[in-house]
């Protein structure tokens, strides 16, 4: 556990995001209240939305797990298997290793999950923390296995270690990954990538002309960021885990629409370059702005998400998301949702990935081979298709 207390007065890196301890400490307080044993997830999110968020870690603590919709002491869900390591190696351990290895290079420089705020990390205590991010990602995927593993999502469950601690973080991290970011943990990027195709639908509602300026950048741009709930270009451990707060409080769609209101907060920037330099504007919009007015943009991203649900968004944007996407099931009473629930969603979602992909192959087969001889050879070759389809994914 932390050493901060829970009025957040010791940590020095949270410190400087409020305007007076008592009035923290009043935060706190009604932080800890709606965490009770009945909790009050409208006032929860409503505060953790709110300018400063959750105020500190042991708050969080205490909050996160409301968020996500679980609880250690009641969900029959949540097992702490000891003995995960005994489970079959996950086919992606490899590449977590490689990640694990380039991880913690901002934070916890400052922050006093583990150690004093003010004191960098020594290398063994750099070497302890990666070996608990490794532990944490290994129980997840051995207890998950058909989570594929993506890169940067050590760059999350980094945040969740040094916030929940090594035990507790896995549960935590579970009920994201199968209730929140599930779409990026499918064994194909294009779920992943039809969240960033809602952009332009976004930008074309608040400002058409910079939607305009826009339109001959494709909106991978923001790939690396939404994918990793921003932790990957967020080096301040202060900001990163108030961001958490908001994100977690809300549903995971917003993370698209925070992005968005970053892309409509540098309007003047952005109409210094170009329409025509697509790479340029890929590459600035590619990196986030700094400093972030964090509490700015929050306020800012629920305005844009109220003025426009994604339900009104114009493109048919928001009829092409899959109905077992996160960011339709990840709404309304989502966090009424157990582990199997979750995985559940995941598979019908893989079935729903392999019918488009096998459509996709029919269609390119027939477009290559649409001169066959007579109606006749067409019946066969269509035949002899379907066979082949089904063949390849059983």
């Amino acid at each position: 556990m932390h050493s901060s207390s829970l009025d957040g007065s010791d940590n020095p890196a949270e410190s400087h995001q409020r305007t007076s301890a008592p009035a923290a400490t009043t935060k706190v307080d009604r932080i800890l209240k709606v965490c009770g044993e009945n909790p009050d997830l409208e006032a929860l999110v409503q505060l953790a939305t709110s300018g400063e968020g959750l105020v500190n870690d042991q708050v969080r603590q205490r909050a996160w797990p409301v968020l996500l919709g679980y609880d250690l002491s009641k969900d029959p869900d949540i097992v702490r298997d000891a003995m995960w390591k005994e489970l079959p190696v996950h086919k992606d351990e490899d590449q977590v290793a490689r990640d694990v290895d380039r991880s913690f290079i901002y934070y916890p420089k400052t922050t006093s999950c583990t150690v004093d705020a003010d004191a960098d990390q020594s290398e063994s205590q750099l070497d302890r923390r990666k070996a608990d991010l490794s532990t944490v990602i290994t129980q997840v995927l051995r207890t998950c296995p058909i989570l594929s593993y993506f890169q940067g999502f050590h760059d999350i469950v980094q945040v969740f270690l040094l916030v929940l601690g090594v035990d507790d973080a896995p549960e935590a991290v579970s009920h994201l990954a199968l209730s929140r970011i599930r779409d990026f943990m499918l064994p194909s990027l294009s779920p992943s990538l039809a969240h960033l195709r809602l952009l332009p639908a976004i930008l074309q509602v608040e400002d058409a002309r910079l939607c305009q300026h826009l339109s001959q950048t494709q909106p991978f741009f923001a790939l690396a960021s939404t994918l990793t709930l921003y932790a990957h270009d967020i080096e301040d451990y202060s900001d990163i885990a108030r961001l958490f707060d908001f994100l977690l409080a809300q549903d995971a769609i917003v993370s698209v629409y925070f992005f968005a209101e970053i892309i409509l907060s540098r309007r003047e920037e952005l109409f210094e370059i170009s329409s025509d330099d697509s790479d340029m504007l890929h590459f600035v919009l590619s990196k986030l702005p700094k400093p972030l007015d964090l509490e700015t943009l929050i306020t800012r991203t629920m305005s844009l998400y109220t003025d426009h649900p994604p339900e009104t968004l114009p493109y048919r944007a928001w009829a092409r998301i899959s109905p077992y996407s996160v960011l339709k099931t990840a709404r309304a009473d989502f966090r009424q949702q157990t582990l199997s629930d979750g995985v559940e969603l995941f598979r019908r979602q893989v079935t729903q990935l392999r019918n488009d992909e096998m459509r996709e192959q029919a269609k390119a087969m027939l477009w290559k081979y649409r001169r066959p001889a007579g109606q006749v050879g067409l019946a066969v070759f269509v035949g002899v298709l379907a066979f082949w389809l089904r063949k390849k994914w059983l």
